[in-house]
Formats: structure tokens, sequence, C-alpha cells
């Protein structure tokens, strides 16, 4: 369940400005910040034990702040709730040199969807039978770049994939692959996220038997393995019944396989998806229950079809980096247009496109000098050329808001920079880690001149 300011207010609010603030999420409201989180002196926030202020002051605005030892202990919580399993963390969500560092170390694996995040994974020393290769639509790069490196899997997502893959697949060598089927079951936040259905692009169906015959040509194939199936049922998923009704028709999937191929496949991939609270009071995935009813049906069902328990593999990505980050921007105009008050700030959607994509909400906060003035609604807004340009619609805010503030925004690690644009040439803002009171720079801002050297002239 996710829950909408501006249709679950109850009819009494708080009187007092402060606690209004307070209830909306605004001064103490940090239940979807990083842990290490705590408030400061004259209304500041320090994440990872640095100052977000001085962060801003230091790096500049708009600037991304990734809290170390969040995404460290996220990926141990993984590990922890499935010990058994393959945790293998999703690059697409945000990858950069130090992330792939940090989830090796934590031992989880790597699950890529291009030539360019394994090229960088690898160059960084992540050890390659660990990664995992995802996409729709593999280009011939993408499939040589996996064989060269030796990924340790890749998923196949359509019949096609399966000649071109065996085609280059070096003599005497054999691939392992695994097959993106298609459960049916419908799952996510947004009807643009939910991937586990027929009517998307991803992966092969179990109901018009596509899946079956994709099988059928894997196994035909010398130089191929198939080594197991693989389904993702949609993204920012907050119950676990979806899960479950999944591996459900997974296993009697694979009961089918066996008893028409005489092959028992030793892996299921369940993919990833699972949601994160961007607001105070929006519900976040129980990973601890989700193991626990996942591994039941898991085990029950191979029990009932005669199958042996096959491994794991689950691929969180937003769960681990989403709650660690916080973006920081500064107030550049305060407007009102027509009924509504408008708060522009020094980015928008060059650096996080999901508002206008998905219609996501966040929950932004003043940070740097107290207030007392009283909160009123406003829309954060970002400073691009599209009237589709919000970043969060009626927050509430305090009502002395002027240019120069600085506001934060947490659960700001997933899908944001890593779906970045150049729109208006505006340039990226750099990563910062934070960790035990230290900053320092992972990814550099960019700059005019970096996006000038790709123009070669007229």
């Amino acid at each position: 369940m996710t829950v909408s300011l501006s249709s679950s207010l109850p009819s009494s609010l708080p009187s007092d400005p402060q606690a209004l603030i307070r209830f909306l999420g605004g001064t103490d409201g940090l239940s979807v910040w990083p842990r290490s989180t705590r408030p400061e002196a004259d209304a500041d926030v320090s994440v990872g034990g640095v100052s977000l202020t001085e962060a801003a002051e230091r790096f500049g605005t708009a600037v991304y702040v990734l809290d170390e030892q969040e995404v460290r202990d996220r990926c141990r919580a993984y590990r922890t709730a499935f010990p058994e399993a393959d945790v293998v963390y999703a690059a697409k969500a945000f990858l950069c040199r130090a992330v792939a560092h940090w989830v090796m170390e934590e031992g989880l694996g790597l699950d890529v969807c291009s030539a360019g995040e394994l090229e960088l994974a690898v160059t960084t020393g992540f050890p390659p039978e660990k990664i995992v290769m995802h996409g729709n639509a593999k280009s011939p790069e993408d499939l040589s770049t996996a064989l060269r490196l030796g990924v340790g899997r890749i998923v196949v997502d359509s019949v096609s994939e399966i000649a071109r893959l065996a085609a280059i697949t070096p003599v005497g060598t054999r691939q392992k692959v695994m097959v993106r089927v298609v459960p049916g079951i419908a799952a996510g936040g947004h009807a643009k996220v939910r991937t586990g259905t027929d009517d998307q692009k991803f992966g092969l169906s179990i109901t018009d038997g596509s899946a079956q015959h994709a099988v059928g040509r894997i196994l035909d194939q010398p130089h191929l393995e198939l080594v197991g199936l693989h389904c993702h049922i949609g993204s920012q998923v907050d119950s676990v019944k979806p899960y479950v009704a999944a591996v459900r028709r997974m296993v009697g999937l694979m009961a089918r396989i066996r008893d028409q191929h005489g092959v028992a496949l030793p892996q299921l991939n369940i993919g990833g998806g699972h949601a994160i609270a961007y607001r105070p009071g929006e519900e976040s995935l129980d990973v601890g229950v989700l193991a626990g009813r996942v591994r039941a049906e898991l085990e029950d069902g191979c029990a009932r079809t005669g199958l042996p328990v096959p491994r794991l593999t689950l691929e969180p990505g937003r769960a681990i980096v989403g709650p660690a980050g916080v973006v920081v921007y500064r107030v550049l105009a305060v407007k009102r247009t027509g009924q509504r008050v408008f708060v522009a700030v020094d980015g928008g959607m060059s650096d996080n496109p999901r508002p206008a994509l998905y219609g996501v909400r966040y929950a932004p906060r003043l940070i740097g000098r107290p207030s007392s003035a009283p909160p009123r609604f406003v829309t954060v807004v970002g400073r691009h050329c599209e009237a589709g340009d919000v970043l969060a619609d009626e927050v509430a805010l305090p009502g002395d808001i002027h240019p120069g503030d600085l506001l934060a925004v947490p659960a700001a690690g997933a899908y944001q920079l890593s779906m970045a644009s150049g729109y208006n040439l505006v340039g990226r803002p750099p990563v910062v880690a934070v960790s035990g009171g230290i900053a320092r720079v992972l990814v550099r801002r960019e700059s005019l001149d970096d996006m000038s050297r790709r123009d070669v002239g007229l």
C-alpha cells in the first residue's frame, strides 16, 4: 500500500506549525532516510557523520550523497535472510566503481544489462563468473563482451537470441544460460514497471508455450548449457504474495521440463523489484518475510512434484541502494502561479526523471536553517523546459522558503542518476560517498567540457 499525501490526510491535523511539518515528514520524519541520519544544530542534518549543509557548500548543488555503510548493511541483510541463495545486485539501479566494489566485498553477485555495465564491473575487479547478464534486446557487442569476459550466466529473453548466442560461443566451450519466463503475474507500483504479464516486452510466456519452446531449442544447442529459469514480475512490489505465486508457477514449469526432457534444472532466479518507502507511511517489502515464504513454497512445491530443490537467485537493486541516497538541491526561485506555489531548484528531470515517468512522490526537507513559519503546500519543480519537470507535488514546506535555501530529498539512491540525461546540457551531479564522518567523491560533476567533447563540430 502506498499512502497518498493529498488523499490520506485525516480531518484533524496538528494545529502547531512545527507539529504539522513533523506529521508530514518534514522536521522529524526521518524514517525513509539512511539509518545514520541525525538532526543537527540549526536544522542541519548529517548522514554518515557528514553535514549535508557542509557537503552542499563543499561539492556544490545539486549533489547526491550515498551512505556507504547503509549499502553494506543492506547487502548483509539480504545475505542473512537468504544464506543459501545467490544474491545478485541489480546494477541498473545505480552503478559506479565504488558500488560494484562494495557489493563484491559483501559477497553479492552482479546483474548487468549491457556491455558498458559489464566492462565497468570487470575492470573494477568484479569476478565475471558472479555476473548475470540480462536484456530483452542484447546487441552483438553485449553478447560478444559477455562471452569474452566469461560471465557466469546469460538470461535468454527471446528465441532469436538462442541461435545468435550459440553461433558466437567459442568451440569447445559451453555458455551457461537461463530462460526468462513470463509467469503471468501482475505486480508492481506502476503499469510501466509490471513485467510479469504477457503484454510487455520482456521474457517468454508460459501461456502460449514460447518459454517451453525456448527450453527445447537451448537443449538442442551443444554450446549452450541450460542451468535454470528466470522471472521478474515487476518493480516496487510491496507484497510477498506475488513472489510466492511466481515460485509456484515456475516450479510447475520446471516439473514439466523434467517430464518432457528428462532434465531437472538446478537454478531458479526470481528477480528483484522489492519496494522501498519514499515517504513516511509508505510500505516497503519485508525481506525476512519474503525469504521465509519463498523458501517454504519452493520446498513444498519441489516435494509435491518430486524435483530436487533448485538453488535460488534473487536480484535486489533499489532495496539496497535506494534508501542509502540523499540528493541536496538549492532553491533558485519561489513564485505563485494561480493557486499554486512553485519552488524551483537547481536540478530536476535530468537527474531524476522518475516523477515524470512514474508519478513518484518524494518528501523533500528544508535543511541548513531553522524556521518557525507556518507550513504551506508547495510544488517542488526542476529547472528544465518541461511543464512535467516536477520533483515533488503538493508537499508541506515552511512558508518562508526562499531562494538560496537547501532542500534534501531522501530515498534518492536508485533509478535517478542511473536514468539521468543530458537535457538542456545542465550536466549530471556528482556522487559523494559518506562514512564515518568522511566524504569523498565517487563520481565527479559532469562539466560543459565533458559534454562538448562529444560534439565533433560542423
